[in-house]
């Protein structure tokens, strides 16, 4: 088609936020959008899967540094390409999304971004891609599209949006943007039937998106136009000038733009949504047994009812309990009332102010070379599994606090110590003094495994010097 080369539809999916409310799966290294919630997949490979059918370009995948190897890895896995571009710090969602349509706008001003967010959950893919066709032909007439969810419940935690006049069948213009309301507000918004919640989806082309930018928010449009002016390429990622964007001021795409254009316009969208913002959220989307339960992994349940229960790592038992959340991971247990559960980010806040590790990672962290999980830790030593993926290489590096004992377990290992270069196999070892330059290598064909045990002073991921790093780190 003639029409689709002219303005070719390009998703644009943000995967930004820690998701602390789904602490403690879901943490700062590895939050919401990563993980398999429902299903096999994670969120962010799920909004991928749920574009299948559609006729579109690759997708642009906006994320921080942190977390740009899993969004490379998680790609991966679908044979999924994509333009990874990388935000130097997080500024909400107008700028990220001005990052984005300067790319496309570079190859063509009249392409059309669809952006979604990586964590949200939609259930009928098939009702989504027909609003999604529905919204093209609106943003084809330089519409700004925002998504509004029909409301199935009074929900306090969303925004709301109120329906103008009618544009066409599912679709009107923007009234008014409106704040989370009161319980008694929400009731009557239900009730009325022309207001729906805020799904934080747009579409629009990028030439229209930056014209409004460039008006309402002058400030943002040119801190991102000079942050785009020359992207440096840098494996799977595309950088941007970070010093430009820090200058950045941040705002959303409802502040900055859609409540003060004329533009802006709603469509109705009924599809099994929810952000699953909490535990509870994702107990009322999810599969239960008779007694009204969402059980995954080990779990054993007596006298248990309208209970959410996820074992992770080991065995979980409940006996006699009711409306509760029960998580547990490797190195934390969450146990809540589901009508507290939003206040877990509470509990998040606190850990974050003792400084605990468990607020920021897991006990198993995903590294570009592979993976390692700490099995035991105490005063001056700490053990890991390691694992490195086929043809993976870690930094050449150096520590000066600590020295490392490397058991192979599996696989072949090349080990660099200073000038020397050796291979070890299973059930072979090797020790990394204080102060020594090493690096370790996967040149097989399937993963390495290995015991390390660390001894020292201070075990910190900071005293780590890289000399050399195929990463960029």
């Amino acid at each position: 088609m003639v029409e689709a080369m002219e303005q070719p539809l390009v998703p644009v999916i943000m995967s930004g936020g820690s998701g602390t409310r789904l602490w403690p799966l879901s943490r700062q290294t590895k939050p919401k959008q990563f993980l398999a919630l429902v299903g096999e997949y994670s969120l962010l490979q799920d909004t991928i899967n749920r574009l299948d059918g559609i006729n579109k370009q690759e997708p642009i995948v906006i994320c921080n540094e942190a977390h740009r190897f899993l969004v490379a890895e998680q790609l991966r896995q679908l044979e999924q390409k994509a333009t990874i571009l990388l935000e130097p710090v997080g500024r909400n969602t107008a700028p990220a999304v001005a990052l984005a349509a300067f790319k496309v706008y570079q190859q063509n001003p009249n392409a059309i971004l669809l952006v979604l967010a990586a964590d949200h959950l939609i259930q009928n893919t098939k009702v989504f891609q027909q609003v999604v066709s529905n919204a093209l032909e609106l943003a084809k007439q330089d519409y700004l599209v925002t998504f509004g969810i029909v409301p199935t419940a009074p929900e306090t935690g969303y925004g709301y949006i109120e329906q103008g006049a009618q544009i066409a069948e599912g679709s009107y213009q923007v009234k008014q943007f409106i704040e989370k309301p009161s319980q008694t507000i929400a009731e009557e918004y239900l009730q009325a039937g022309h207001y729906c919640w805020n799904s934080g989806m747009f579409m629009f082309t990028a030439k229209t998106y930056l014209a409004e930018l460039e008006k309402y928010r002058p400030d943002i449009y040119k801190a991102c136009k000079q942050a785009m002016q020359s992207p440096t390429v840098d494996l799977d990622f595309i950088r941007i000038d970070k010093e430009a964007f820090l200058g950045c001021p941040a705002d959303s795409i409802d502040y900055a733009v859609m409540e003060k254009t004329d533009k802006a316009v709603v469509v109705s969208l009924d599809a099994g949504w929810t952000d699953i913002g909490s535990w509870s959220a994702l107990w009322q989307v999810t599969n239960k047994d008779s007694q009204g339960n969402t059980l995954k992994g080990d779990v054993l349940v007596e006298q248990t009812t309208n209970t959410l229960v996820y074992a992770n790592d080991r065995l979980v038992t409940t006996l006699g309990v009711d409306n509760l959340v029960i998580v547990e991971t490797k190195d934390a247990v969450l146990v809540a009332a589901k009508n507290k559960i939003q206040q877990v980010k509470d509990i998040v806040a606190r850990l974050q102010q003792a400084g605990r590790i468990e607020a920021v990672q897991h006990s198993e962290v995903h590294r570009p070379w592979g993976i390692y999980d700490c099995i035991d830790i105490g005063e001056r030593y700490q053990v890991k599994r390691i694992t490195v993926k086929p043809g993976a290489k870690l930094s050449l590096q150096k520590h000066h606090h600590r020295a490392e004992h490397w058991v192979i377990v599996k696989g072949t290992a090349k080990i660099t110590k200073n000038s020397e270069t050796y291979l070890l196999t299973e059930d072979q070892s090797t020790y990394i003094p204080i102060g020594e330059i090493h690096s370790l290598e996967n040149p097989g064909k399937i993963p390495l495994e290995l015991i390390e045990v660390q001894s020292g002073s201070y075990l910190g991921e900071d005293d780590i010097i890289r000399l050399e790093d195929k990463y960029g780190r």
